[in-house]
């Protein structure tokens, strides 16, 4: 495949990704934190709906945290997922800690200041209509004979995620980010090593909004393995537009 090529190629033609600040985009923030609220009180019921009577979900990390948001063709929004800074504040420096508080042996975690944790990954809930497909909009299983009926809706591959983690990538190289936190289900730990996403579990499983482990990426081993494995998708993860401004 020749440069012109790879630079031509698109991983998630169907959506665009953008970071939503939280004092300016008050419309959108609002969007996020009611699909925030759909899912994780009424759809999976991690935490309890009448805590929320406005039907917004947030919490105190918000205020620190950047927030990312895709949108498909009608820019309607169907992701998102927030990157969470440490609290020096704070006994435990990241959210995840507050419930994986044991490490497996042997395993040492970067500098705090390097490091940010994923956190409230999410795709809307009628871009998950396939059996086995997660919360990040990530399938486990084949896609059945209508998968193309839809295109923006029922490709086969996780392009929402892909365009989220796309827009948190370009934002973690401009701010000193080397280190990704992220509690994950290990069939989403296995479907991001499939494709060369370098997460690697430091801790064993425990009940985190569900059954989840903790998982550390280093960007620099993402970019070699990504690059190795499909360069074409290492240069559009890098690749820079108007948006990144």
């Amino acid at each position: 495949m020749n440069s012109s090529t790879i630079a031509a190629l698109d991983f998630a033609p169907y959506f665009c990704s953008k970071r939503a600040d939280l004092a300016t985009d008050a419309a959108l923030m609002r969007d996020v934190q009611a699909l925030r609220f759909q899912v994780y009180c009424i759809e999976c019921g991690f935490l309890p709906a009448q805590d929320y009577p406005d039907r917004l979900e947030h919490d105190e990390r918000d205020a620190a945290s950047q927030h990312f948001c895709s949108f498909n063709l009608k820019r309607e929004l169907v992701g998102y997922l927030r990157l969470v800074p440490p609290d020096a504040g704070q006994r435990f420096p990241f959210p995840f800690q507050s419930h994986c508080t044991d490490f497996l042996e042997g395993v040492s975690l970067p500098q705090p200041a390097e490091a940010a944790e994923i956190s409230r990954l999410m795709v809307r809930q009628d871009y998950r209509r396939r059996g086995g497909d997660l919360l990040a909009g990530v399938t486990l299983t084949e896609a059945g004979a209508d998968a193309a009926a839809t295109k923006d809706r029922r490709d086969p591959s996780p392009q929402i995620m892909l365009s989220l983690y796309r827009r948190m990538y370009t934002y973690s190289l401009d701010h000193g980010i080397r280190f990704w936190y992220a509690a994950m289900e290990r069939s989403l730990a296995r479907a991001l090593t499939r494709m060369h996403f370098a997460f690697r579990q430091v801790g064993p499983q425990t009940d985190y909004f569900g059954p989840v482990a903790p998982y550390l990426a280093d960007l620099r081993e993402l970019e070699d393995q990504v690059g190795a494995s499909n360069p074409a998708l290492l240069a559009w993860m890098q690749r820079r537009g108007p948006e990144d401004a």
